[in-house]
């Protein structure tokens, strides 16, 4: 019975978060503050999911192969490359350093 009273609190959870995005007032979401947030959210929570499945193994932090690959994406990323090879680069030297750690 805890997990539909689980579910049952996430379904209203959403719903009152939908609902309390709908009743903000238009002129809100026009400032600039707020278009500034608006903009950047999405690249901290993506930056931070990223952290978290790169640097956590459970409950631990671990330093593995992943981070090698995020720094590899990381230095793509600098010299511009485009998206794919950014994801080769990355997917490349996380294969390479697990081959040769064993």
């Amino acid at each position: 019975m805890n997990t539909w009273l689980a579910i049952g609190l996430t379904i209203l959870g959403c719903y009152a978060v939908k609902l309390a995005g709908l009743l903000v007032p238009a002129g809100a979401l026009e400032r600039p503050a707020v278009r500034r947030l608006a903009a950047l959210l999405p690249v901290a929570l993506l930056a931070a999911l990223t952290a978290q499945q790169t640097f956590s193994d459970g409950h631990a932090l671990v330093l593995d192969a992943r981070a090698a690959g995020l720094g590899a994406a990381a230095v793509a990323l600098v010299l511009r490359a485009p998206f794919l090879m950014v994801v080769a680069a990355a997917v490349v030297v996380t294969a390479g350093v697990r081959a040769i750690a064993g």
